[in-house]
């Protein structure tokens, strides 16, 4: 049997808020301070993990952090029971406060960054947690996240996790949102695509001056070091500062890869000739398509308002090709009728649908950004832990989960609410029972 590509999408965590949080990420900071509503996101984002699992693909579920964040609050001198923890926090600054609340980890495109064991020079499956170092509420998320791996890919003769970078700017990793992989069929050693917005010991080479470049090319070079990607199987490319500083604060706002199909914007890198000849002359088989939207078929903003390149782009059990779009894509009409085009042409992508992700995309995350790829041979998958595995028996208690515990509506003044951590707390429990994770969080360790 054949390798296949299963998506592990995050759980909307019940702290999910908007604090515009994420310098560089325009919907983030232009949905500051609106009042959100944890329950749709949570089941907003279930109900796009069921409808993929429908469509015949493996779907898996990761836990979300453990928020808010007492034990970063006190590591900052904040001191007390967890009520004075958090109301002190909340009268020095709401905006500690709310990074510590952060539902961020719901983007688990910025989870880890993983290589198949097809890709590995020991043929393992690696795993290297995102440090995300760039913004502090992510930084807060690694160890939990290595965690949650370690316990979803739980068998050493298949899996090897690494611990997450070191945690400073010279070597910030975003994880899966700057890599992607192109390959024939997932079965066969592929070529891993780093994508990186900046040289950190190289600092007279192109940079943004808006907005920061999240990802340095050394940690790019870590990575692959650390998972044992090889040089001939592996691409370096420089993002273009001019998007980032239009918004495009990661590659996967900007392009998307699976397979044999490389689907971009013609403004997403640096020197894009010079990347295509690379990919085309390392890529190991016969037909690659490079799929290219033109500034005049889709704007810089049209692609940032509407992740277009934020889709999932999935291959299906009969071996055709689908975007998996929000819905914005089909309220613009420019992006419509473009992204109709792609479908429409010669190429593997015959398939398109749209999903309502509003809550996710009103803090900057489409369809894409929600999910962590991870190919997997049977034998691997076997290996998984298999209560985190979507089915339609999983996907009705998660649904019950999430209307039991979360609310249905949250402002930034609700973060100070003593009773957010009680809720937090018992049903992130409940939900590592309900997975089998065991004790992946710092409060069940105490």
């Amino acid at each position: 049997m054949k390798s296949l590509e299963a998506n592990f999408d995050g759980i909307v965590g019940p702290t999910h808020n908007y604090a515009g949080l994420s310098e560089g990420n325009v919907a983030s900071l232009s949905n500051a301070k609106a009042s959100s509503n944890p329950k749709q996101a949570a089941l907003q984002g279930l109900k796009k993990m069921k409808a993929l699992h429908d469509m015949g693909l493996v779907q898996g579920v990761i836990a979300p952090q453990e928020r808010p964040d007492i034990y970063a609050l006190k590591r900052l001198g904040f001191t007390g029971t967890d009520a004075q923890v958090v109301d002190a926090a909340y009268k020095v600054s709401p905006a500690i406060l709310a990074s510590c609340c952060s539902a961020s980890s719901m983007w688990t495109a910025n989870a880890a960054t993983v290589s198949p064991s097809a890709d590995t020079l020991d043929g393992k499956v690696h795993f290297t947690a995102a440090n995300l170092a760039n913004k502090f509420h992510r930084s807060l998320e690694p160890e939990t996240t290595t965690n949650i791996l370690q316990s979803i890919f739980n068998n050493d003769d298949y899996f090897c996790h690494h611990q997450h970078l070191p945690d400073n700017e010279h070597f910030g990793d975003e994880g899966a949102a700057n890599h992607t992989r192109l390959c024939t069929q997932y079965t066969d050693t592929g070529l891993e695509i780093f994508t990186y917005g900046r040289n950190a010991f190289r600092r007279n080479m192109p940079e943004p001056t808006k907005f920061p470049a999240r990802q340095t090319k050394e940690a790019s070079q870590a990575i692959a070091r650390l998972h044992g990607v090889s040089d001939k199987n592996s691409v370096f490319v420089q993002q273009n500062p001019a998007v980032i500083d239009q918004g495009v604060f990661h590659n996967d706002v900007i392009a998307v890869g699976n397979q044999n199909v490389l689907f971009y914007h013609e403004q997403a890198y640096l020197n894009t000739a010079a990347f295509k000849q690379e990919v085309i002359e390392k890529f190991m088989g016969d037909s690659l398509y490079f799929i290219e939207a033109s500034t005049d078929d889709v704007s810089i903003q049209d692609a940032v308002n509407t992740y277009l390149f934020n889709t999932q782009l999935v291959t299906l059990s009969n071996g055709e090709m689908a975007i998996i779009a929000p819905m914005h894509c089909q309220e613009n009409r420019r992006v419509f009728d473009y992204v109709q085009s792609v479908v429409a042409a010669e190429n593997p992508i015959t398939k398109l649908a749209f999903f309502d992700v509003n809550e996710s995309m009103k803090n900057g995350g489409g369809p894409a950004c929600l999910r962590l790829r991870v190919t997997l041979t049977p034998k691997e998958l076997s290996a998984v832990n298999s209560n985190c595995i979507l089915n339609d028996d999983l996907y009705i208690k998660l649904v019950a989960w999430v209307n039991k515990h979360y609310r249905d509506q949250l402002v930034l003044n609700d973060l100070r609410d003593p009773q957010l951590v009680i809720e937090s707390r018992t049903a992130l429990d409940e939900l590592t029972q309900l997975l089998a994770l065991g004790a992946v969080y710092q409060f069940q360790r105490e």
